[in-house]
C-alpha cells in the first residue's frame, strides 16, 4: 500500500494529482547508521571545500569557473544544447553566437544566480525570492513566454514530450494545493531543527514535487541548494553545485524523488543527496587545486617567454576571459592594438592561446589548456576525482 508520509494522490476534477504533506516528514526521519555516515561524510567534505576557499590563491577564480560550469550543466539537464565553450565565446563576442543558439539560457542562469546571491543578505529565502530568481532565468529563450517570475495558474505535468496528463509520469499539485504546499514549504525554509544538508535535501525534493512554475523548476530548485548554504553561512562563497552529479545519475535522481512521493522514502533520497554533496565537494576541491597548479605553470611559461610582464599579465586575466580578442587583450593590458596583438601572438606561440576560428570576421582566441581542464571535469565526476573513490550508482544499479 502506498505511503502517505510525503503526501497522497487525490482526484482533482478529471485527473489525479499529488497533494504534498507539510514538512518536516512525519513520522520523523530515521537516522540509521548509513544515514549518519552519509551525513558525516558530506559535512566533512563541505567543510574542507569551504576551508580551502580561504587558503587557495584568488578564490574568485573558482567561483567564476564553478558558477559557469553549473549554469551550463543545469541548463543542459533541461535540454539546452549550448556548451560551456559556447558560453565563454558569447561572453567574449556576443555577435559571434549563432542566431538559433540557446546560450542565452545559460547567461540567464548566471544572472539569476548572481541576483539571488546579492539579495539573500537582505531578503531571506522565500516565495518572493524564488519568483525573483525565476524572472531573470526565463527572461529570454525558450521559457520567455511562460510567465517569468509568476507561479503557474494552471495544471502542469511531467512526462515524455507531448504526453497527455493521463499518461504523465507525475502530476504535481493542482493550483489550490500548490499554493498551500508553497506556504508550508516557505514556513519550513526557516526551520533549523535538522542538519542543514538534510534540510537542503528535503527542501529541494519538496520544491520539485510542488513544481510551481510552468518552466524552470529544476534550475531554480538546484540554485536554492547553494543559496541556502550561503544564507546560513555554511559556505563563504558559492562553490557547491550538484548538477554534474544529478546529470550523471539522472535516472537515479528521478527515481529517488519519485520514491519519496510514492513510498515516503525520505531517507533514501537524503542518502542519495548527501553522497552527491560528498562527491561534488571532493571533485570541486581537486579541480580548484588543478586550476591553481595550471595557473602557476602557465604564468611561469609566460614569464619565461618575454622580458615584458605583459604575457604573464594577460595569462592571468585569461582565467576570467578564456575566449578573447586582440582588442580585449589590448584593453586588459592598457596598450595599443599592435601591443595587444604582439602579446596574443606570443601566447599562441607558447601554446597558451589557440586561434578558435579563422572564418569569423573577428578573430577569437581560446585559452585551450584551461578549457580542456574544465571540459574534463565537467563531463564526468570520475574525471575530477579519479577512480579510487567508488562511483557506482548510488542505488547499487
Amino acid at each position: 500500500m502506498p505511503s502517505e508520509r510525503s503526501g497522497r494522490y487525490v482526484t482533482f476534477g478529471s485527473y489525479r494529482c499529488f497533494a504534498p504533506a507539510p514538512l518536516p516528514p512525519c513520522p520523523p526521519l530515521v537516522f540509521d547508521r548509513d544515514l549518519i555516515l552519509a551525513l558525516s561524510g558530506a559535512d566533512r567534505a563541505l567543510a574542507r571545500l569551504d576551508g580551502a576557499a580561504l587558503t587557495l590563491p584568488n578564490p574568485d577564480l573558482f567561483v567564476y569557473a564553478f558558477m559557469r560550469q553549473e549554469a551550463a550543466l543545469s541548463s543542459q539537464i533541461e535540454g539546452t544544447q549550448a556548451s560551456l565553450e559556447d558560453l565563454f565565446e558569447y561572453e567574449a563576442v556576443p555577435e559571434a553566437a549563432h542566431p538559433q543558439s540557446d546560450v542565452t539560457e545559460i547567461i540567464n542562469y548566471i544572472a539569476a544566480m548572481r541576483w539571488g546571491l546579492a539579495e539573500i543578505p537582505a531578503l531571506p529565502l522565500s516565495k518572493r525570492l524564488v519568483r525573483g530568481l525565476h524572472e531573470p532565468l526565463l527572461d529570454s529563450g525558450r521559457g520567455s513566454t511562460r510567465a517569468p517570475g509568476q507561479f503557474r495558474q494552471g495544471q502542469n505535468h511531467i512526462g515524455p514530450p507531448g504526453c497527455s496528463i493521463e499518461d504523465a509520469t507525475f502530476v504535481p499539485p493542482a493550483v489550490p494545493l500548490m499554493e498551500q504546499a508553497l506556504d508550508d514549504w516557505e514556513t519550513y525554509l526557516h526551520d533549523r531543527e535538522l542538519p542543514v544538508l538534510v534540510r537542503c535535501a528535503i527542501l529541494h525534493a519538496q520544491f520539485e514535487t510542488i513544481h510551481p512554475f510552468w518552466d524552470g523548476n529544476g534550475r531554480v530548485g538546484r540554485m536554492l541548494i547553494t543559496l541556502k548554504l550561503c544564507e546560513e553561512e555554511i559556505l563563504e562563497r558559492p562553490l557547491l553545485y550538484l548538477s554534474l552529479y544529478f546529470k550523471q545519475y539522472r535516472q537515479d535522481y528521478y527515481t529517488a524523488l519519485q520514491r519519496v512521493r510514492d513510498e515516503g522514502d525520505w531517507e533514501g533520497w537524503i542518502k542519495f543527496f548527501l553522497e552527491g554533496v560528498r562527491l561534488t565537494c571532493r571533485a570541486a576541491l581537486i579541480t580548484a587545486r588543478r586550476i591553481t597548479a595550471l595557473r602557476e605553470s602557465l604564468l611561469a611559461r609566460a614569464q619565461a617567454a618575454s622580458r615584458s610582464s605583459n604575457p604573464a599579465r594577460l595569462t592571468d586575466a585569461l582565467f576570467k576571459h578564456p575566449y578573447i580578442t586582440v582588442a580585449q587583450a589590448a584593453a586588459i593590458l592598457n596598450t595599443t592594438a599592435q601591443g595587444g596583438a604582439n602579446v596574443v601572438a606570443t601566447l599562441v606561440e607558447i601554446g597558451i592561446l589557440q586561434e578558435a576560428s579563422k572564418a569569423k570576421r573577428t578573430r577569437i582566441y581560446a585559452f585551450r589548456p584551461y578549457l580542456d581542464l574544465l571540459h574534463e571535469t565537467s563531463d564526468n565526476l570520475t574525471a575530477a576525482i579519479g577512480h579510487d573513490d567508488s562511483l557506482k550508482s548510488p542505488h547499487g544499479r
